[in-house]
């Protein structure tokens, strides 16, 4: 796998404490912004019909950036607060980007 295929992680979780979330992915993203291995592009969707449940679409320019961002102590900290204000674990999937379309 080359480092030239961009990577995706979808994180699914519910929360009745989404303000508090919302805070913590601002807090979150300010060390990100610098940082050569993280994200390119967050997407926060919420689900329509089921109530408090929430998917995360964060996008990297490779796998590996995404797994040294995943290595450092600043994401595992992250991740153990947001799992904290979660009604039940978190869900993840990994994906390679096989295509992508802009239309506007």
């Amino acid at each position: 796998m080359g480092s030239s295929q961009k990577f995706v992680q979808i994180i699914g979780f519910e929360t009745d404490r989404i303000d508090e979330m919302r805070a913590l992915a601002e807090e979150g993203e300010q060390g990100l912004r610098d940082s050569a291995d993280g994200p390119v592009r967050r997407l926060v969707l919420k689900d329509r019909n089921q109530p408090n449940r929430y998917l995360v679409v964060i996008e990297f320019d490779s796998y590996e950036e995404a797994m040294r961002n995943s290595e450092s102590p600043e994401t595992s900290k992250f991740a153990e607060r947001m799992a904290a204000l979660c009604t039940k674990p978190p869900s993840f999937t990994d994906c390679d980007v096989e295509d992508a379309t802009t239309f506007r």
